[in-house]
């Protein structure tokens, strides 16, 4: 991707920004793990964040680590063992709430840790609602959603417009994949078993609730590929391995937008959920010094919206909406393509992470459990 410009506007705009934390911190770190979830998402992360951040600080190095979707269990890990080894996490809103009810997380003041948007709002307002634990820190809004291929549908067959047709063998035939993890699955299955939308959660709550997702399921275990990372969706579609599939939307826009893949998007049903960094809890004094200041550039209101340049995720702070403009190499407007877009939110499911967060142990046991039945 070209960066030249992109780096200039983003190093012009920090310099004039308030000074930022190393000013107060001489003592930092010299290196930084940041986990995240691999492909395009964090691609953006390092075009719209380490990259410009390393221009200005050029004796800072950053390693990567792709282990977001096993965050929990690792941090658990390392913190038993004494040795935690992350600086910065990218995790979900209710896996950072798990993590900071174990205490694996850092609990911090918004207008403390975070800079103040551009226009002068405190970062506690300018996130808002969206900074939904002591220990989250917002970065964009994100859906799970479907996409398809319209020349693997049968002759005839109308194109799907609800989420429904993933449990529609009949009209649809043919492969799907689905994530292997009950978020997101379980309520479909619900939903498309005629459950309402705002009774999901209540339902799910419930042992019959639960045998009545696991049941729909049922009704295609033997057509799903289940994937684990999110890179795999669009590629089995690509590769005509399944004629329809789940995945996050940032993954199908970039299969569509920048691969030119022959695909579809199935806006209906799409779960909204949040996205964002913990900080582990422990770090020493010289980590965290690095990490904050990193974070508090990272985070500002420039560097949120420098990101939906580069993938399809709203940013997290208001002050930033306004920002987001057209993709940085393709040149075509983001705004249609970011979930909460009027045409692409005409029927949403909103994620429900503080139940997940609750559920989710007990929840991911009995999904393993059905797989292997």
């Amino acid at each position: 991707m070209k960066l030249t410009t992109t780096l200039l506007a983003t190093t012009v705009l920090s310099m004039a920004a308030a000074p930022v934390f190393a000013e107060s911190h001489t003592e930092m770190a010299d290196s930084m793990t940041i986990v995240s979830w691999g492909g395009a998402y964090q691609m953006s992360q390092q075009k719209a964040y380490t990259e410009p951040y390393a221009a200005e600080n050029s004796d800072v190095s950053v390693t990567w680590d792709e282990s977001s979707p096993e965050a929990v269990a690792k941090l658990r890990a390392q913190n038993e063992a004494g040795n935690v080894t992350w600086d910065l996490v990218d995790v979900v809103a209710s896996d950072a709430i798990r993590l900071c009810d174990e205490g694996l997380a850092m609990e911090f003041d918004p207008d403390e840790l975070l800079a103040e948007g551009d226009d002068g709002t405190p970062a506690s307002e300018d996130f808002g609602d969206l900074i939904v634990s002591d220990c989250f820190i917002p970065q964009i809004v994100y859906s799970t959603t479907a996409a398809y291929r319209p020349d693997l549908l049968p002759e005839g067959a109308p194109e799907p417009d609800s989420i429904c047709a993933m449990f529609d063998t009949e009209t649809y035939p043919g492969k799907r994949t689905l994530e292997k993890r009950p978020i997101n699955n379980v309520e479909w299955a619900l939903l498309c078993d005629g459950v309402a939308k705002e009774d999901i959660y209540d339902v799910l709550e419930t042992e019959e609730g639960q045998d009545q997702a696991f049941a729909k399921l049922d009704t295609i275990k033997d057509q799903v590929v289940w994937w684990s990372a999110a890179a795999e969706p669009p590629q089995l579609l690509a590769d005509g391995e399944v004629v329809m599939g789940s995945s996050y939307n940032g993954r199908w826009f970039s299969a569509i937008e920048e691969q030119d893949q022959p695909f579809e998007m199935l806006w209906d049903a799409q779960v909204f959920d949040l996205d964002g960094w913990i900080i582990p809890a422990g770090l020493p004094e010289d980590r965290l010094a690095r990490v904050k200041d990193f974070v508090k550039y990272a985070t500002d209101t420039q560097r949120l919206a420098d990101q939906a340049k580069y993938i399809s995720y709203g940013p997290a702070r208001n002050s930033s909406a306004p920002l987001v403009g057209q993709h940085a190499d393709l040149g075509i407007d983001m705004a249609p393509h970011m979930p909460t877009d009027p045409a692409n939110s005409e029927n949403t499911f909103l994620y429900n992470y503080e139940w997940w967060a609750d559920y989710r142990d007990d929840l991911d046991a009995k999904f393993q459990a059905w797989l292997a039945q």
